[in-house]
């Protein structure tokens, strides 16, 4: 990542429409996300937060407008530059944790072999255990850590806190926070678990129907609004 020059804005959209046949996915994106932040991307199911971090990360691409990741388009080449965490659960059961981790580690010659290690510790993942009989949350915490080991200026999480044991919930988002490499990484997370991430947030985005409703800083809109993300989550939503 030493070598990739950041551009000030890690992340520019303008003007961005998909459509997948009869729906409308978004409508009309134009985003500028800064170099260093660590994002939270909001809205209920169907808002297109999933779509947004697939076009960001390169696996589909939009009906029309512009895309830009560090100053470039994103396509199937946008793995060097970003680590992208999928809702779906894409693990094989049959590997064991350090299997996994080695066998992910192959794709990417950004893995970081020592980060890896430090973070399973931290995890409280055993190495010899096989992901079939990991719980939920344990896999989830697989996930975060073969998203986290690679030195990319982009990390992409989709719902990393979906479905998952509140202790489990803690530890990813203690492990964000730390692992977090401000001024050379910039990190866009997408969550429904907003009371619990919300202390992380530098800024916030806010879909609703395929369309950015808000976009400032979490500073910003607690002092504005007058209240917690949480509480202005239920003013935009409910």
């Amino acid at each position: 990542m030493a070598e990739t020059e950041l551009h000030s804005n890690i992340i520019e959209l303008k003007d961005v429409h998909k459509r997948y046949l009869l729906k409308q996915a978004l409508s009309g994106i134009d985003l500028q996300i800064n170099t260093g932040s660590i994002v939270g991307l909001l809205g209920p199911n169907g808002s297109g937060k999933s779509t947004l971090l697939k076009m960001i990360a390169g696996l589909i691409y939009p009906t029309s407008g512009s895309i830009l990741v560090n100053g470039r388009k994103p396509d199937v080449r946008n793995k060097q530059h970003v680590a992208y965490l999928p809702e779906i659960d894409y693990l094989y059961g049959w590997m064991t944790v350090k299997e996994t981790l080695h066998f992910i580690s192959g794709f990417y010659a950004d893995w970081q072999a020592d980060k890896a290690a430090d973070m399973v510790l931290a995890m409280e993942l055993d190495e010899k255990q096989k992901v079939r009989y990991l719980s939920k949350g344990m896999r989830a915490r697989l996930k975060l850590v073969a998203a986290l080991c690679r030195k990319v200026p982009l990390v992409l999480l989709d719902e990393p806190f979906s479905g998952i044991d509140p202790p489990s919930r803690a530890k990813i988002i203690q492990s964000i926070i730390s692992e977090f490499q401000a001024g050379e990484q910039t990190i866009l997370l997408s969550t429904h678990s907003v009371k619990e991430s919300e202390p992380m947030f530098d800024d916030v985005i806010f879909l609703q129907n395929g369309r950015v409703t808000i976009h400032d800083s979490a500073e910003n809109l607690r002092s504005t609004y007058g209240c917690s993300l949480e509480n202005l989550w239920e003013k935009v939503y409910v």
